[in-house]
Parts: C-alpha cells; sequence; structure tokens
C-alpha cells in the first residue's frame, strides 16, 4: 500500500524563467559566510521585499532568508561586541591625546 505524498505548491516554468536568476534568494540552507556579504543580502532582501515585485511563494522564501541573515549578523555583531570587551578587559580610559602632564 502506497501512502499518498502531500502535493507541493510550485510556480509555473514560465513565471520561474521569467523572474530571472536574482528574483529567488540563496537556499535557505546556505549559511552565511561573513558579515559584510550577509548585511548586503540582508539589505538587497528588504529593498525587494519593499518593492512588492516578489510573488506570494518568493516574498515568504525571501522572509526565511532574510531572518537567516539577520540572526546571523545579530550574532556576529555580539561576538565583535564581546572581544572588543575582552580586549579592554574593562579598563577603557579617557583619551589624554598623547600629551603629558607634569
Amino acid at each position: 500500500m502506497t501512502v499518498p505524498q502531500p502535493h507541493r505548491f510550485e510556480s509555473p516554468a514560465s513565471e520561474r524563467s521569467a523572474a530571472g536568476p536574482d528574483a529567488s534568494p540563496p537556499a535557505a540552507g546556505t549559511a552565511p559566510s561573513a558579515f559584510e556579504p550577509s548585511l548586503a543580502e540582508l539589505e538587497s532582501i528588504v529593498a525587494r521585499m519593499e518593492s512588492g515585485e516578489l510573488s506570494l511563494e518568493q516574498s515568504l522564501a525571501a522572509y526565511k532568508r532574510g531572518a537567516q541573515l539577520l540572526h546571523y549578523c545579530q550574532a556576529a555583531l555580539k561576538d565583535a561586541q564581546q572581544q572588543v570587551k575582552i580586549l579592554d578587559a574593562g579598563l577603557l580610559q579617557d583619551f589624554t591625546g598623547g600629551a603629558e602632564q607634569d
């Protein structure tokens, strides 16, 4: 006995090809590699979503990718902040401009 598989909605091939190669975000499984490219991709996703040019399916995929990128960027900033705290070792001092006082 075979179990019926749920139907996955796929947009027609004409919609996918007409949208062009830049129409869909990278796969959600693609891990972000660095902060700056991730932030640039996130900004691009936001701009495309705000423009209204994406279909519902593309919007959902873009939202999912954006959430992944946002999480990565927030974690990278938190790590950088922690590294600065460690490097400073809590000894932040006022800058005196290099002039010694007698």
